[in-house]
């Protein structure tokens, strides 16, 4: 599946358009590759199908690009703009305070291609003499190069999920799998994941591995075996296989779900009545075999309520198992709403009907708008003008609407200081409003602290987006508040307290 690579060339070239000062272009490229990156069938089979302009976002033209990707792996077009800025954009962009603006300007005064460049140039004190740029820029840069030299890669569950699913939907297809799930921190829905690990029964072994081997996905073969094959596929994911007997497949289930430190919570409560539990079963002091067909008889062998697999990270759910009194999780169904999303009054991609509809089909009920606020010329935010617009235009959409309501709201951006910058005499007509942190996250905790309680304590404010800057996979937490005041968090759930 070359859905990621293709969603990834396109942003690139989205990029490249900025530096060269494109209008318009830039928004439409974006669009394009939101919607192949959310995409989980195979961008491939949709371009053999002709049917690439029906996704969103995607004309003509671009439909032409995304088949040449498609095919070759590569676009003549991508090359020809990243000709004219020799540059590794993908990286130097992942290092704090370097977006492709300020990359081009490095390019330009320095000629920093590299992460390695860039790294030499921070530290010889060349970055603090390019004009714009200073002593604190190039501090922020030093630490961002050795930031992004630390973390390790992992996808997001966002695009991991959708890549899982995708690539079970067609092993299943072949008909050589009589059951495969993915385990591992997918299963468990942890923010990011390394590999992907997939569990599968199969009549065949032989012939279901060889399916999998030979996926259009794959672009190496790490291993290859009747129980175990490991690949790497278009954008370098790594991607394991298991095969197991049906009679040890919940067994397994459970064992390849971890976490670590809950399988050894369970392993310890089988040791403790003389038993043994692995990935082959449960079995007694003899070698009996008392489950290891289903985890829900894994656990109810072991007096356990069955535990989901979020909550499988030895935090205290084994000994709520066992007073049965697990939490109930939020499940799909149970949401009702969206209270946070942009539209093309600011930098969305979609316009407010259009965000309705697609709310509607989930099987919501109400949407909260909340675009932008201009806080920087970088942001394509609303005005007080546009934000009374926006609001009008909500209050006629809800006339028209039955059984759905669109909330009118707004993203405003808390100042150093923990002001926000949308006017007060606003707040009366919307809805919601969330202030939102986008700048200054290595205050002082007591700084930091005071900032965001002068923000939440705003009348009118009813949420508080991310505080601490934090970018999963790509940027840390930066400043975090101290436990003083009224500011204490979210409640711990009861049942970890016990």
């Amino acid at each position: 599946m070359k859905n990621r690579q293709v969603a990834r060339i396109l942003y690139e070239i989205a990029d490249l358009l900025d530096l060269e000062g494109v209008a318009f272009k830039p928004r439409a490229y974006r669009r394009a590759a939101q919607a192949v990156e959310s995409l989980v069938e195979p961008i491939e089979e949709i371009a053999a199908a002709g049917r690439l302009e029906e996704l969103p976002g995607v004309g003509e033209a671009i439909a032409k690009k995304i088949a040449e990707i498609a095919e070759t792996g590569h676009l003549a077009y991508h090359d020809e703009l990243k000709a004219k800025l020799p540059i590794d954009l993908v990286l130097l962009t992942q290092v704090e305070g370097v977006g492709p603006k300020t990359a081009k300007l490095l390019y330009d005064a320095l000629g920093v291609r590299t992460l390695d460049d860039l790294e030499r140039a921070a530290r010889d004190g060349k970055v603090r003499e390019v004009k714009g740029l200073g002593a604190k820029t190039e501090e922020r840069i030093r630490r961002g190069v050795a930031e992004a030299r630390g973390v390790e890669h992992r996808e997001r569950l966002g695009l991991a999920l959708p890549l899982a699913r995708g690539l079970c939907a067609r092993l299943m297809a072949t008909g050589h799998f009589a059951r495969l799930e993915p385990v591992g921190s997918l299963r468990r829905g942890r923010e990011t994941v390394g590999d992907l690990d997939l569990l599968a029964v199969s009549g065949e072994p032989g012939v279901a591995s060889a399916a999998f081997v030979a996926l259009p996905d794959v672009d190496e073969v790490l291993a290859h075996g009747a129980k175990k094959s490991s690949v790497r596929i278009h954008g370098g994911v790594q991607v394991d296989l298991r095969l197991v007997p049906e009679e040890s497949f919940g067994a397994a289930f459970q064992y390849f779900t971890g976490s670590k430190d809950h399988n050894v919570a369970l392993r310890e409560r089988a040791v403790a009545r003389g038993w043994k539990l692995n990935e082959y079963g449960l079995f007694d002091a003899e070698g009996k075999v008392l489950a290891g067909r289903s985890e829900e008889g894994i656990y109810r062998a072991l007096d356990l309520d069955w535990v989901p697999p979020e909550l499988r990270e030895n935090s205290g759910e084994i000994r709520a198992a066992e007073r049965h009194e697990l939490p109930a999780l939020v499940a799909l169904p149970d949401v009702r709403s969206d209270l946070h999303v942009h539209t093309t009054f600011s930098d969305g991609t979609a316009s407010i009907e259009e965000m309705v509809a697609a709310a509607r089909a989930r099987g919501l009920s109400y949407l909260a708008v909340t675009d932008h606020f201009r806080f920087a010329e970088v942001i394509g935010g609303l005005t007080a003008e546009s934000l009374r617009l926006e609001i009008e235009e909500i209050a006629r959409l809800n006339e028209r609407l039955e059984g759905f309501r669109v909330l009118a709201g707004v993203e405003a951006n808390v100042a150093k200081d923990g002001s926000l910058d949308v006017p007060k005499g606003l707040f009366r007509e919307l809805d919601l409003v969330v202030a939102a942190v986008h700048s200054h996250f290595r205050l002082g905790r007591k700084e930091a602290t005071d900032r965001l309680l002068r923000a939440i304590e705003t009348d009118g404010v009813g949420v508080l987006a991310h505080p601490t800057g934090r970018k999963i996979g790509e940027r840390p937490p930066r400043s975090r508040p101290t436990g003083t005041r009224s500011f204490k968090g979210p409640p711990r759930p009861a049942w970890r307290l016990r």
